[in-house]
């Protein structure tokens, strides 16, 4: 039987004093080191010994820039001999970031120049001594590998100044506009020791279909390692699957069997919101005859039996996009997903599923990885495959134009290989995804010219991958990029076809703009907010809390980003007086611009096929496009997700030039009720009402016509509509909040102690628009159950929080618009 030990301790991380030495390290980390801790990398390290700031604070990343250009090694003692008997020992490494060289006793095992694969080196004759043996993971700095690729390649286009696009590595890390400059480098994911003897399986490959019958068939490739005394040994391979179990034996000289199981009316796998997610031990076990039934290796993952598809059929609209689970087509309620943290290694599985889980809460049934992150690991795919999250994977290439030569095109090609393996287990992995925007870029940035003919990745994207997941895993559907049309012969970011990025809305264009197209998926969209008040303060202390102070700008990484923030603000408030004013109205405005493009295009299925809001969550305390910020605080646009994602959703909607109700079902059942349309008047009551009844079938949206004498608004400045049904409201104003006249808001608040924290119940004598509790300005522990409200006179609203015990004055942490625009300007 294979023995495996971890190694994860015993570690020291040390300065390479052959490499760069930068003057801000210290003596100590030459000398004798830091201990090391594995998984982790060297900022996480540094940190623990007390030798850099945290680098999430204030401008401390500027301060430890050092860290990511250094060269460091990674030390620790194993102990030789056969171990047991064993044939074999091999070190295997999941993960090692980025370019390293592995020796053993000063014997070189193998080097390394991709984060994204694992690693295994036979490590037999380097212990076969035994005793003590020293082992050694030597790092190059990142850069120094990407700059000499650059140099032997010739420079390529790309979105930021950073040269991520010529290593193997996480793309972020070297910064993006949303993200910090920490160029990593480390043992990021588990190391081991495995030994073993006559055979160990190499590769496991399991297809799962399901018949029209409903049989659920999983067809596993496996591929096995033999040593020299198993090369003369038949093997036995055996699969089981949900109580089903087959066999087949591989003879000598034979590496590779396929073994189908097949499972009999089974309970299919779905998309939350769509039915239940059964999952079932996928066991694979190899031995020989004689072995008694002691299995010499073992392999093991959860399937679930489900089917799916991409539609991409020509229609009258163009060609649609849209995803097919079960036969069952699937609006995409969606999110993009970022690496958690930049010090990746700190994402464990507790916090992966606290933020899928939030996901989750939100009604988001589809969760996009983003190609300038990682393949994340497999704690974040089982959190998605129980919770029922779709994941669209994108692979790992992002905003700049990449390589197609040596020594890029043997990693990319491994990298691809090992991860569609060991994801395709997972019944929530849909899509594999070429890249992101790169195709784009090429058409739009002024790529070609700049390229003057240079490789720049779509070698990749339109034959590589494509081949790749068709060998591989032929269950699930490749789309050559986001966006992407279909074909070359059509703009990549063509609304008609395929996939849509929207970001003329927020770098140039209003949030008014998103009604003016019906993409077939809107993959990418979003509009920019800073982080809670407890998340700012944390990181940039009391004194830094203005929009343009030095710490501020420096945790806002777009590029004029607060401009566009006023400009987004002008149209609808006018310029805000003071921090806390301009707080509260640039996150009512990223809800408000979210709001805007989701409940448009959720009236538009299914014609628009799915939403993917960039971005859910933040990987550092930043002004961004996050619903959950860095310090893991949701934002207001988390709570209006809520609503915008829910099964139904009211809007009140122009349709040829006239105002329409949609109502959006997107429930297994029939939505069938009557509506309460009023028209109001801000200061003097009900101007006009009509109860229409409607019937809404499954999974489908119906318009209801309402009629001119009560959408044609007497004073535009004072009236708007409000819709209600079963609980749902929908609101309409005609012009923006600076124009509407209403009088200034009145409320009245009480304080109740419950066991868990207090309910704040706020009482509204006049019409307060968007109300908002921002409860960590009562305490940094404190969280609110729900974001902006708005109340009508004399309604209420309970904000229940934990995390407060009740106490202190609640009036500096309520905010709604009238307040805020009393200090505008």
């Amino acid at each position: 039987m294979k023995a495996s030990t971890p190694l994860d301790h015993g570690w020291t991380l040390r300065l390479d004093p052959r490499g760069h030495r930068p003057e801000q390290a210290a003596d100590a980390l030459v000398d004798e080191g830091v201990p090391a801790r594995v998984p982790g990398c060297a900022h996480t390290d540094l940190l623990a010994a007390g030798l850099i700031p945290d680098p999430y604070l204030g401008r401390n990343e500027e301060e430890v820039a050092w860290v990511g250009r250094a060269d460091w090694t990674y030390r620790t003692t194993l102990t030789g001999g056969s171990g047991g008997g064993h044939e074999r020992a091999d070190l295997v490494f999941d993960g090692l970031d980025t370019v390293a060289e592995v020796r053993i006793g000063g014997r070189v095992l193998g080097r390394t120049r991709n984060m994204h694969r694992a690693y295994r080196f036979d490590a037999t004759q380097a212990l076969a001594a035994g005793g003590d043996v020293p082992l050694e993971v030597a790092f190059t700095s990142a850069y120094e590998e990407a700059e000499a690729v650059r140099a032997r390649l010739g420079p390529r286009p790309n979105a930021y100044p950073e040269p991520f696009n010529f290593v193997r590595k996480m793309a972020s890390s070297f910064g993006w506009d949303w993200g910090p400059t920490l160029v990593t480098a480390g043992i990021w994911r588990q190391a081991r020791l495995e030994r073993w003897s006559l055979a160990r399986l190499a590769e496991v490959r399991p297809e799962v279909t399901v018949a029209e019958d409903g049989t659920g068939r999983v067809r596993v490739r496996i591929a096995v390692e033999r040593t020299a005394g198993g090369t003369a040994r038949t093997l036995r391979a055996s699969v089981r699957v949900a109580g089903v179990e087959a066999t087949a034996r591989l003879q000598p000289g034979s590496d590779a069997a396929t073994i189908c199981v097949e499972v009999p009316d089974v309970a299919l796998w779905w998309p939350r919101g769509y039915g239940e997610q059964p999952l079932h031990d996928c066991e694979v076990t190899l031995g020989t005859d004689d072995t008694e039934g002691a299995a010499l290796d073992s392999w093991e993952r959860r399937v679930g039996f489900r089917t799916v598809a991409l539609d991409t059929a020509e229609d009258a609209e163009g060609s649609a996009f849209t995803l097919r689970v079960n036969g069952q087509p699937v609006f995409a309620r969606g999110v993009n997903w970022i690496p958690d943290d930049t010090l990746v290694s700190r994402v464990d599985a507790a916090r992966y599923r606290r933020r899928l889980a939030q996901a989750a809460k939100a009604g988001v049934n589809l969760v996009r990885v983003w190609g300038g992150g990682i393949y994340e690991s497999e704690d974040f795919y089982d959190a998605c495959d129980e919770a029922g999250l779709l994941v669209w994977q994108d692979f790992l290439f992002a905003c700049a134009a990449y390589p197609e030569e040596e020594p890029l095109r043997t990693e990319v090609e491994a990298e691809a290989r090992e991860n569609v393996v060991r994801l395709m287990p997972h019944p929530s992995l849909v899509l594999w995804n070429g890249n992101n925007e790169n195709l784009w870029g090429f058409r739009d940035w002024g790529w070609a010219e700049e390229l003057n003919g240079a490789s720049w990745g779509e070698g990749y994207y339109l034959d590589l991958l494509p081949r790749v997941v068709a060998e591989a895993d032929p269950t699930r559907p490749y789309w050559a990029g986001s966006p992407w049309s279909g074909s070359p012969e059509r703009h990549p970011n063509d609304p008609r076809h395929g996939t849509t990025h929207s970001w003329e809305v927020w770098n140039r264009l209003d949030y008014a703009a998103y009604r003016e197209d019906v993409p077939r998926f809107m993959a990418e969209f979003g509009w920019q907010a800073p982080p809670a008040y407890a998340t700012l303060r944390r990181a940039l202390g009391e004194n830094q809390l203005a929009p343009d102070s030095p710490d501020m700008l420096h945790h806002q990484k777009a590029a004029d980003g607060n401009g566009k923030l006023a400009r987004g603000l002008a149209p609808h408030f006018g310029a805000p007086v003071g921090f806390d004013a301009w707080h509260y109205l640039t996150q009512l405005n990223q809800a408000r611009a979210v709001a805007t493009g989701i409940e448009h295009w959720r009236a538009h299925w299914p014609v628009c096929a799915g939403t993917v809001l960039w971005q859910l969550n933040d990987c550092w305390p930043v002004t961004s496009w996050a619903a959950i910020d860095g310090d893991e605080r949701e934002k207001p646009l988390y709570h209006e997700l809520r609503r915008l994602y829910a099964d139904r959703l009211l809007g009140l909607t122009v349709r040829d030039g006239r105002l329409a109700l949609a109502v959006v079902n997107d429930a297994p059942t029939p939505w069938e009720g009557r509506a309460r349309v009023r028209r109001l008047d801000a200061k003097g009551g009900e101007a006009a009402a009509y109860e229409p009844e409607f019937t809404v079938a499954e999974r489908a949206v119906g318009l209801v016509e309402l009629p001119a004498a009560l959408t044609e608004l007497g004073d535009p400045a004072r009236e708007f509509l409000v819709a209600e049904a079963d609980g749902l409201r929908a609101l309409h104003f005609a012009v923006a909040d600076k124009e509407f006249v209403s009088p200034a808001g009145e409320v009245r608040t009480e304080v109740v102690e419950t066991a868990e924290g207090a309910d704040v119940t706020v009482t509204a004598h006049t019409l307060v628009r968007d109300l908002l509790l921002q409860a960590d300005r009562l305490a940094p522990t404190a969280k609110a159950d729900r974001g902006l409200v708005t109340l009508l006179p004399g309604e209420s609203v309970t904000y229940r929080v934990s995390g407060w015990d009740g106490t202190g004055a609640v009036d500096a942490a309520l905010w709604w618009v009238d307040k805020a625009r009393s200090a505008a300007g």
